[in-house]
């Protein structure tokens, strides 16, 4: 076993991946703790159910090293197996089972009994769907099943790739709320991935920004909005007799991003008090009038384009 540093539950170390000419993961550090809520927050095709399958012991790096509780899964799958819980994208259950069914077989398979079975679906909050066959129910509603199942064995490490993907914003809330009384409640460190900024806000300590298979940032969100410059976003449009609204607008002192697919540009101020009447100013001295402008607190989303040009959900 890895002498590890202390309530350090997982360690990836300079990890390397490719399939075929795409390498999805390009030489990724980072270590998580005992109790940590972390998100691996990226678009599509960064890389992260990449990594997060690495993480299970699903892939094998092709270079670099992952220790799960101090072990690596090469003769510890057992021991490992026992102490994670984990859903995946998507999960595909037997449909005429019924929800209390199906957790009694996966139940079993960690010698539970039925009273553990029971407290899962209070937890997951199906009790009037226990007796109801899978087929039968919501996404949603499937989504908390899955969940279910990867509580059932109270695992030290909990690992969701995407979990409320594909979901409607009631169903995407439910699963927050149960992953909260999770984080409250217990002493599970959380893995998950997910494109949502909202969904790594509100249940992450920590985030971890992925682009490309590599990462562009880490920290607590605090850290991460502060280190970037400005902690307000000023976002316009601006009236079409300026002719601008297809091309970025004259360059200034403040930076403009503009995304001509929206017609808006963003900026960000640190000194709203004094930064806010000289770029009022500079509209007018460049003959460019307002259409729309709205005043905002910086979001991750925010920070990813300034890293990358590019929007989450792009």
């Amino acid at each position: 076993m890895l002498n590890m540093t202390k309530n350090q539950v997982i360690e990836v170390r300079n990890v390397y991946k490719s399939f075929k000419a795409v390498q999805a993961v390009k030489g990724i550090d980072f270590q998580i703790f005992k109790g940590q809520s972390v998100a691996l927050l990226g678009p599509n095709g960064a890389g992260k159910t990449t990594l997060m399958e690495m993480i299970e012991g699903i892939q094998k790096p092709d270079q670099g090293d992952i220790f799960v509780m101090g072990r690596k899964w090469k003769g510890n799958e057992n021991e490992l197996h026992r102490e994670i819980g984990l859903s995946l994208q998507e999960t595909h259950f037997i449909d005429r089972l019924t929800v209390f069914e199906t957790l009694k077989l996966f139940a079993s398979f960690y010698e539970l009994d039925q009273p553990r079975v029971d407290e899962i679906i209070g937890i997951i909050g199906l009790d009037d769907k226990a007796g109801s066959y899978v087929v039968n129910l919501s996404g949603g509603q499937r989504q908390r099943l899955a969940l279910g199942i990867a509580l059932l064995n109270n695992p030290a490490i909990l690992l969701l790739d995407e979990p409320t993907t594909g979901l409607d914003p009631n169903a995407r809330r439910e699963i927050w709320s149960i992953l909260q009384q999770l984080k409250e409640q217990s002493q599970t460190s959380l893995v998950l991935t997910t494109h949502y900024m909202e969904e790594a806000e509100k249940l992450c300590d920590r985030i971890i920004i992925i682009d490309k298979g590599q990462i562009l940032r880490q920290g607590t969100l605090e850290q991460l909005l502060e280190e970037d410059n400005g902690d307000k976003i000023i976002e316009f449009s601006l009236d079409e007799s300026t002719g601008i609204t297809a091309r970025k607008p004259i360059h200034s002192k403040f930076q403009i991003q503009w995304d001509a697919n929206r017609e808006k540009g963003v900026i960000a101020l640190n000194q709203m008090e004094t930064e806010l009447p000289e770029f009022l100013n500079f509209l007018n001295q460049n003959h460019l009038r307002l259409k729309h402008l709205e005043c905002r607190r910086k979001t991750l989303d925010d920070l990813f384009t300034s890293m990358t040009g590019r929007r989450l959900h792009d």
